[in-house]
C-alpha cells in the first residue's frame, strides 16, 4: 500500500517541552523508529506540522531584525528544511537499506481566500492570558486560546495544489521514502502573469496531507498525534472514543478548529474523494492505527458511528 503519514506537530515537541533542539532530536528519533516500522512493510509518503518550530523562528526573526522580519512562507521553507533534515537522517539511521529525501515542497492557495480575514492556525510557543493579549497588542497578533493557554494564531488558507507533485511521484516510484509538504508546504499563489509568489499564511498540514494522499492515489491516510484519537465529547467525564466511522457520519459531528477539526475534516475528505481509508491516532500507536486496531478509522464502509464505552 502507499500509506502517507502525518505527524503533528506535538508528536515532534509534545506539549510544555521546552522549544530545544536536543529535545526535538530525540521525538525525531522515536518518531523515525515509529514510521520506519510501517516503511518495511508498505510504501511511505511522510509528512509534519511546523506549528511551534515556525512560531519560534519568527520570534526569532522579529528580535533580530524587527524592521524587515522574513515573511512566513519564508520560515515555512525555514522549518520544513529543518524539520525534514532531522527526521530524514533519523529514518536513514532506522533503515539503512532505504533511500529518503526531503523535498521543499510549494503549495498553491488562494489569494482571496476567506482565511486571510479570519486566522486560526496555532503557531509558536504557548502563554498565559495576560501576556497573550500584551503580545498581541504590542506585535500586531492575533491570539487564542488552545487549550487552558493562548498561542498566536495566522492565516491557514486551503490548499488547492502541490507545485512539486510529479517529482514526489518520481521518487515515490523509485521506492524512495519521500518527506514533502511539511508544515503544510509553503504557501503560494498564482499571480496574473502565472507566476508564484509567497504569501504569508501557515497551511494546515492535516489538509495539506489529504492532499497530497488524493494526488499521489494512496491507499491510506495517518494522521499522527499526540491524543488517542477522535472523541465524542471530548473532556467531559462521557468523553468516547470514535473507533469506526463514516466520513459521513464523522463529518456530522463538531470537533474544536484548532485541535482536531482539520484531521477529522482531512480524513473524511480523503475516504470520501478516493474510497481509501484514514486513521488518526496516537504517533505511538501507529502501526495499529494502520491495521484498524487503535485510534479512530474512517472507511468508506463502516456503517454511522462505532464508539469505545466511557472508561470506567
Amino acid at each position: 500500500m502507499i500509506v502517507v503519514v502525518a505527524l503533528g506537530g506535538n508528536a515532534l515537541l509534545r506539549r510544555g517541552e521546552p522549544l530545544e533542539a536536543v529535545r526535538q532530536r530525540a521525538n525525531a528519533a522515536g518518531a523515525a523508529a515509529i514510521v520506519a516500522r510501517i516503511a518495511r512493510e508498505h510504501t511511505v509518503v511522510l509528512t509534519h506540522g511546523n506549528g511551534p518550530q515556525v512560531g519560534l523562528l519568527a520570534l526569532r526573526d522579529e528580535s533580530a531584525h524587527a524592521s524587515a522580519a522574513w515573511p512566513l512562507d519564508v520560515l515555512d521553507a525555514e522549518s520544513e528544511g529543518m524539520i525534514g533534515y532531522v527526521l530524514e537522517q533519523e529514518l536513514r539511521n532506522a533503515l539503512p537499506d532505504v533511500e529518503c529525501a526531503t523535498l521543499l515542497t510549494q503549495v498553491v492557495v488562494a489569494a482571496d481566500d476567506p482565511a486571510f480575514a479570519h486566522p486560526t492556525k496555532p503557531i509558536g510557543p504557548t502563554y498565559e492570558a495576560e501576556e497573550a493579549q500584551r503580545l498581541a497588542r504590542e506585535r500586531g497578533w492575533t491570539v487564542a486560546p488552545d487549550g487552558p493557554a493562548w498561542r498566536r494564531v495566522v492565516a491557514s488558507p486551503r490548499p488547492s495544489s502541490i507545485v512539486e507533485l510529479r517529482a514526489i511521484e518520481l521518487l515515490v516510484h523509485a521506492g524512495v521514502v519521500v518527506i514533502c509538504s511539511g508544515g503544510g508546504g509553503i504557501p503560494v499563489v498564482v499571480d496574473e502573469t502565472s507566476a508564484l509568489r509567497g504569501i504569508e499564511a501557515v497551511i494546515d498540514k492535516d489538509w495539506a496531507a489529504a492532499l497530497l494522499a488524493t494526488e499521489l492515489g494512496a491507499d491510506a491516510l495517518l494522521l499522527l498525534t499526540d491524543v488517542e484519537g477522535a472523541f465524542v465529547d471530548w473532556a467531559t467525564p462521557a468523553a468516547r472514543l470514535v473507533r469506526r466511522t463514516s466520513p459521513d457520519a464523522l463529518g456530522a459531528l463538531t470537533f474544536d478548529v484548532g485541535s482536531m477539526g482539520p484531521k477529522v475534516e482531512a480524513a473524511c475528505h480523503f475516504v470520501a474523494s478516493t474510497g481509501g481509508f484514514a486513521g488518526i491516532g496516537a504517533i505511538g500507536d501507529a502501526s495499529e492505527v494502520l491495521r484498524g486496531h487503535a485510534g479512530t478509522l474512517v472507511t468508506a464502509t463502516a456503517s454511522g458511528l462505532e464508539l469505545r464505552p466511557p472508561a470506567g
